[in-house]
Order: C-alpha cells, then sequence, then structure tokens
C-alpha cells in the first residue's frame, strides 16, 4: 500500500520523525523503497548530481518527467514527489496548474514540490484545490541561487527570520502537506515547525524539524565535486565504483576477463563444418 500524504502529516502529529530521501532513477528507487523511506523526491538536484550543470536552472519539465517516470516504476510504496523545475510555475498558476497535473498524469508521481513563500501561496491553493497535493520549499530555493547571490544560510537576520516565518504559515494556509526548510538556522527550523501545522523537512535545518531529506548521491558519497556542510556520507561509493572499475580495465587489459565463467559453450565440431 503507497504512503499518503495523510499519512505523512499523522507522522508530525504523533512526534515521528519523517524520512525523505531523493532518487532519480529505477534501480535507486527500488532500494531506497525496499528500505521503507515513506517519502521519496525526484528532486531537479539531478541537474548538478547527474546531468553535470553548475544549477538546476537548466532542469527542462521534460527531464524531470523523464527521470520521474523511472523512479516510480521502482518506488511502489513510498509516497513520490516530483519537484517542478524552473520557470514551470512562476509564470502564471494557470500554466503552474498545467504543469503540475503532467507529473501527476504522465508520470504516475502522488505530488509536486515548488519554490516560494508569500508570493506562492495563491498557487499554491489553486494548484491543490484541483486535487494535486504539493510540497512548500524555503529557506535556501536553489533555482533563486543567483538571486540568492550563492549557497547562504537564510533567516540570520530578525527580518529574515520574520519573512521565513511568514512564507511558513502562508504555504501551510495554502493547503500544502509539507514544506522543506533549507540551509536554515536550526534554532529557527524548530520555531517554525512549532508553529505550523504541516510537516517541515530539513535538509541543513537541524534536528528540530519533523523530517530529514539529503541528496542520496551526497549520502552514498558518490558525488565529489562538492560535499555540504550538511551531509553525512554513509558510505564511500566513489572509491568502490572506481576500485572496482579500475580492476575490469586491468582484467579485460590483461587477457584476464572474461573467462570461461562468463562465456557460452558449443559443440566445437560446429565450427568444424563451418570450415568446409
Amino acid at each position: 500500500m503507497r504512503v499518503t500524504i495523510s499519512q505523512i502529516k499523522a507522522m508530525k502529529q504523533k512526534g515521528e520523525k519523517i524520512t525523505m530521501l531523493t532518487a532519480y532513477d529505477y534501480t535507486t528507487a527500488k532500494i531506497v523503497d525496499a528500505v521503507g523511506v515513506p517519502l521519496i523526491l525526484v528532486g531537479d538536484s539531478l541537474g548538478t548530481v547527474v546531468l553535470g550543470y553548475d544549477s538546476t536552472v537548466p532542469v527542462t519539465l521534460d527531464v524531470m518527467l523523464h527521470h520521474t517516470r523511472a523512479v516510480v516504476r521502482g518506488a511502489k510504496n513510498a509516497l513520490v514527489v516530483g519537484d517542478m523545475p524552473f520557470m514551470t510555475y512562476q509564470i502564471s498558476p494557470e500554466e503552474a496548474i498545467r504543469n503540475a497535473g503532467r507529473f501527476l498524469q504522465e508520470t504516475g508521481c502522488q505530488a509536486v514540490k515548488l519554490e516560494g513563500g508569500v508570493t506562492m501561496a495563491e498557487t499554491v491553493k489553486m494548484i491543490v484545490d484541483r486535487g494535486i497535493p504539493v510540497m512548500g520549499h524555503l529557506g535556501l530555493t536553489p533555482q533563486s541561487i543567483n538571486q540568492l547571490g550563492g549557497h547562504k544560510i537564510q533567516g540570520k537576520t530578525p527580518e529574515s527570520a520574520k519573512r521565513l516565518l511568514e512564507d511558513a504559515i502562508a504555504i501551510d494556509q495554502a493547503g500544502a502537506f509539507g514544506v522543506v526548510l533549507e540551509t536554515v538556522p536550526a534554532p529557527l527550523a524548530a520555531f517554525i515547525s512549532k508553529k505550523i501545522s504541516i510537516p517541515t523537512i530539513g535538509i541543513g535545518a537541524g534536528v528540530g524539524c519533523d523530517g530529514q531529506v539529503q541528496v542520496i548521491n551526497d549520502i552514498l558519497g558518490s558525488y565529489t565535486d562538492f560535499v555540504p556542510k550538511h551531509t553525512k556520507q554513509y558510505a564511500n561509493l566513489a572509491g568502490v565504483m572506481t576500485e572496482a572499475i579500475s580492476q575490469y580495465y586491468n582484467d579485460v587489459k590483461n587477457g584476464k576477463f572474461p573467462t570461461d565463467a562468463q562465456s557460452f559453450p558449443m559443440d566445437e565440431s560446429i565450427l568444424t563444418n563451418l570450415g568446409k
């Protein structure tokens, strides 16, 4: 039975911590799902960790739909959230509704995520009113990285902290079922978590959030271009992969692969007859 938004919201009420991870392909989603992670985000972070862009801005809707379809095929139990990319929801509420609808209709995911607070509240409400679950995203919003002037901690001043709280309340009242708080001081994130009714999912926002999300490539150590401060590496897949690929390379070069174990035999008399 697939996890529902009602179950996610109930976890906050019960004080049960919520785990969320990103996934971008069928194989990874299948593994994450098997562990029991209830929320999978197909994040536009794939722009950097999968496609090699400098930011998430170049990621298109078609790219997100493609990867979200793959994740949905792999995840049979988790609630899958599709990340709406840059300029697919900011132009008008009507276009946002149309593109959010494409996520659910064309990929089979159960919800969408978009960035922004007070300025996006009306859009969030209109999408939710059409029966499409929405997760918000506040704090460091990667699609606005050029406006923010880089990867900076958000909410450190009285003015910005007040604005962040107002944004969270607006998204809550608009009908979102949860909100990501990214790179926000831990005390502020904990304060916001107590002030709103929906779950807060932190990334670089401290343990006081109702849940946590991480980019899977970061926690597995497969993406090495940049390691965020908020990430704990639970494995070093880059090292494991480098060693395995090096062994394969050397085995092929030295004629040690494939062996009889990886080859298929045949009746060699057939070869003799071929030569006649």
